[in-house]
């Protein structure tokens, strides 16, 4: 798959958290191909070191749900590229239970990894961002924040979701005068390594199918080139919009 350059983002530096596999992998290699200088940020070391010599980028381990880490990471990064341009936050995991059987722990790290780290992310990148007077964030939320799923339970996920849209919009409206641009992607069921784990229970497949007009789940560059949109000038007047990307899911 090669990607037409939307617009160029030559000399822009991103970073892509839970970059070593699916729809982060893709997106690396989409924001590769239409010009910019591409870091991988992930918890997975043996994966992240794979996809960074794979594709040509930088690779950080980082644990996301540790702000120290993620402050380390944003200085890192802009004392060896001096800048942050882009940053796709876009790692995440799902917890399946129903909410009666939902621990403690369960909801604690499902939220840690959706929603907190995805705020200490746009802390930190967007105060470069901010001292430059310029970027794109473009965070991973997911129809999940929009409508609640059926028929696997999920009511962490969803409310992590649905707070990475409100936490987009909270800080669009902060930061547009400030040259600095927050936008949200909602997937609907796309071939990730996580969702096909989901379709290996034919219950779930089934209604997944049922409920998406388009009748197939997405691919991984389908929300990349979305990713590439809002990371190029091509989206300058975007901010604070949550780009739906589900073949038509939530237009029941």
């Amino acid at each position: 798959m090669s990607y037409s350059p939307l617009t160029p983002l030559d000399g822009r530096i991103a970073v892509v958290t839970g970059g070593a596999r699916g729809i982060g992998f893709e997106t690396v290699r989409a924001l590769k191909e239409n010009g910019a200088t591409v870091v991988i940020v992930d918890i997975n070391a043996e994966a992240g070191t794979k996809a960074a010599e794979e594709l040509g980028a930088d690779f950080f381990q980082v644990d996301l749900t540790q702000s120290s880490q993620v402050a380390k990471l944003a200085t890192e990064i802009r004392a060896k590229y001096r800048r942050i341009d882009i940053a796709f936050n876009n790692a995440g995991i799902a917890v399946n239970v129903p909410s009666e059987e939902c621990t403690d722990d369960d909801w604690h790290k499902v939220m840690n990894v959706n929603l907190s780290a995805v705020f200490y992310c746009c802390r930190q990148f967007g105060k470069i961002m901010l001292e430059q007077g310029k970027g794109s964030i473009i965070n991973m939320a997911s129809m999940s924040g929009i409508i609640s799923n059926t028929p696997q339970p999920q009511a962490a996920y969803n409310a992590s979701k649905a707070g990475v849209i409100m936490l987009t919009k909270s800080l669009a409206g902060e930061w547009a005068k400030r040259g600095v641009r927050v936008n949200s992607i909602s997937p609907g069921y796309i071939g990730t390594e996580m969702a096909k784990l989901g379709m290996s229970n034919p219950e779930w497949h089934r209604e997944w199918l049922h409920f998406t007009p388009m009748g197939r789940v997405g691919e991984p560059r389908e929300v990349a080139a979305t990713v590439v949109f809002l990371a190029s000038d091509a989206s300058s007047y975007f901010t604070g919009s949550n780009l739906v990307v589900d073949g038509g899911y939530t237009c029941w």
